[in-house]
């Protein structure tokens, strides 16, 4: 049976640098910013509503595919919002896995200063507005137990 990982937190949080930790325990990451960087869309998000459903739909045969070969997958996007979660919960269900939501809890302060300092370098260096950071940060939805198994790591 294939684990399915739902790293979930806001821009800035450190889910990239878990992402990667997960990734040396054999977990294939499928990261959406990656994706979105591999569409031509390296620099400043979010994305145009069209762009974005491509991007989301990529991320999401993606990870099924990887489920259907029996492979550990660990799901690097923000999952802001309960309902996402739940979508890629059924996801996995669907495709045979156990799913585990790590949610990356870092100071709103942190994020935000991690976030001012990117430059579009690389896929997981996504620029935003100070204005757009603040509000991902601030309509993030805090995952609770009672949505199914749940971890909360410090963001690093």
């Amino acid at each position: 049976m294939p684990n399915l990982v739902l790293l979930c937190g806001p821009a800035g949080a450190g889910k990239s640098t878990h992402a990667r930790r997960f990734a040396a325990d054999g977990c294939v990451v499928a990261s959406v910013d990656e994706l979105a960087w591999a569409a031509g869309h390296p620099a400043v998000h979010p994305l145009p509503d069209d762009a974005a459903r491509r991007v989301a739909d990529a991320l999401r045969s993606r990870v099924e595919a990887l489920l259907d070969e029996g492979r550990d997958v660990v799901v690097d996007s923000s999952f802001w919002s309960r309902a996402s979660r739940d979508e890629y919960r059924a996801l996995g269900a669907a495709h045979g896995a156990e799913t585990l939501v790590v949610y990356v809890d870092t100071p709103r302060d942190v994020a935000l200063a991690r976030v001012a300092e990117r430059a579009a370098a690389h896929p997981h260096d996504v620029v935003l507005t100070p204005e757009t950071a603040a509000a991902f940060h601030d309509g993030f939805e805090v995952p609770t137990p009672d949505e199914g198994p749940l971890r909360v790591v410090p963001g690093v």
